[in-house]
């Protein structure tokens, strides 16, 4: 079955992301994407450059933003699809967590020394535009020094080690996300509120790779679909064959909108793809879906 589809990728525009607009669309279509989506982290800033491209070679795309938020405790993140972009209430949404990251990140200094480390401001500074240092970021940053070429803690993130796969990524998920050692916490909408913003505008809302964010609390998804959620990335990269049939069962059951995406940023994820989804079905029923649901 040929894959042609990937509705979740990050340009520059997302701290943890690569390429500009421009040049994920070109990447698109030296790979065969034929339909594609920029869902920066946030923010909304890739999408006219991203139109423009496509429309000059061709390719489709969705207008689409990753939206942090919140549901039951659990951080999760949601992708709106199609909505009116252009909103001022939209724009907001990059500013305000901006701030938060900002403050943050000298918190995330502290206790990554605390882990047995010296890194200065200095050092990330050499690596972010924009001053928020990610988890991603500590790790490059810790991974070149060579100080630390033999530290036990980066071992398993080197050449070999089992967390070789996406080194940059998988530090942040070790250390960085919620619930680890450097784990800072920020103030993100409710899954409610993200819902009804993106419901606001004219849009859709995806829950995107739930395999990652919900883990061992699956059933929560059950109550998201009562508050309006309107469909699941059930095929994504990150994804194992469990979470897949789960996830794609739970979308037919509740006739909910289907994606598939790559979750695609260049360094940070060296192993993952564009198109690279795990798609295993005819990816003609994901671009029926799509139309049938306004989006193409």
């Amino acid at each position: 079955m040929k894959n042609y589809i990937d509705l979740h990728m990050h340009s520059k525009y997302s701290d943890d992301g690569q390429f500009t607009p421009s040049e994920l669309v070109h990447q698109c279509l030296e790979a065969g994407v034929e339909i594609m989506a920029i869902a920066d982290h946030n923010s909304v800033k890739a999408i006219d450059e991203e139109i423009k491209c496509c429309q000059e070679v061709g390719i489709k795309c969705i207008p689409a933003v990753e939206i942090d938020c919140t549901f039951e405790g659990v951080n999760l993140h949601v992708v709106g699809y199609g909505m009116d972009y252009h909103q001022e209430e939209i724009k907001a949404l990059e500013e305000n967590v901006l701030r938060q990251e900002l403050s943050c990140s000298n918190q995330k200094l502290k206790l990554t020394n605390a882990l047995g480390f010296d890194l200065k401001k200095e050092d990330l500074d050499a690596v972010s535009d924009n001053g928020v240092w990610t988890g991603e970021m500590f790790g490059e940053v810790l991974l070149a020094k060579e100080e630390y070429k033999n530290h036990e803690l980066l071992k398993p993130y080197r050449e070999g080690g089992k967390r070789s796969d996406n080194p940059y990524v998988n530090f942040y998920w070790d250390f960085y996300a919620q619930g680890k050692p450097c784990y800072t916490e920020i103030v993100f909408p409710t899954l409610q509120e993200t819902i009804d913003l993106v419901h606001k505008y004219g849009g859709k809302t995806v829950l995107a790779h739930p395999g990652n964010n919900l883990k061992d609390k699956y059933e929560l998804f059950d109550e998201m679909v009562k508050i309006g959620i309107d469909g699941v990335e059930a095929f994504s990269s990150y994804h194992s064959q469990e979470a897949i049939d789960y996830f794609y069962k739970k979308a037919q059951e509740y006739d909910l909108l289907v994606t598939c995406g790559s979750d695609y940023h260049g360094k940070t994820k060296p192993s993952i793809h564009l198109g690279d989804s795990k798609c295993s079905i005819d990816q003609s029923l994901i671009e029926e879906q799509l139309k049938n649901n306004g989006l193409l």
